[in-house]
């Protein structure tokens, strides 16, 4: 990673620190930025949906079942309002594959789903793709 830093800098100069969040054009805020050494960090990877049922006593979640390819992974996603989970079976996913596991309802999250949200009820769309791809492919 250090020569990939020297060779940044050499092309585009030392880097600068990282400014506040800025306005996006649709008026929703950009984060802060962050290094290329932070991005590196985050585990993208291509899953398909193979379980999905609703989570009991929670309007905006579902129990997720996901093939990573080289396995496969419970993930909890606040997706019920946007989704019918008969619907998702088959479908093809993003999802941050090394977030620490989490407890919603009871029930251990290994893994978030990737979505845009939109609209005045901030409602997630999820990140596909229109080529096939295999699961477990990293995105970078």
């Amino acid at each position: 990673m250090e020569k990939l830093d020297a060779a940044m800098n050499a092309k585009f100069g030392p880097k600068e620190p990282a400014p506040e969040a800025v306005p996006a054009t649709n008026g929703s805020p950009l984060a802060a930025q962050i290094s290329i050494d932070d991005f590196a960090k985050v585990d993208l990877r291509v899953a398909t949906v193979v379980e999905a049922e609703k989570v009991k006593g929670a309007d905006k979640l579902l129990r997720l079942v996901v093939d990573v390819g080289f396995e496969q992974r419970q993930i909890v996603a606040g997706i019920a309002k946007a989704y019918e989970p008969e619907k998702l079976i088959g479908r093809k996913v993003v999802i941050v594959a090394n977030l620490q596991p989490r407890k919603l309802r009871g029930l251990e999250s290994n893994g978030m789903i990737v979505a845009a949200s939109f609209g005045a009820d901030d409602l997630p769309i999820l990140a596909g793709f229109h080529e096939d791809i295999p699961n477990g492919a990293r995105l970078k």
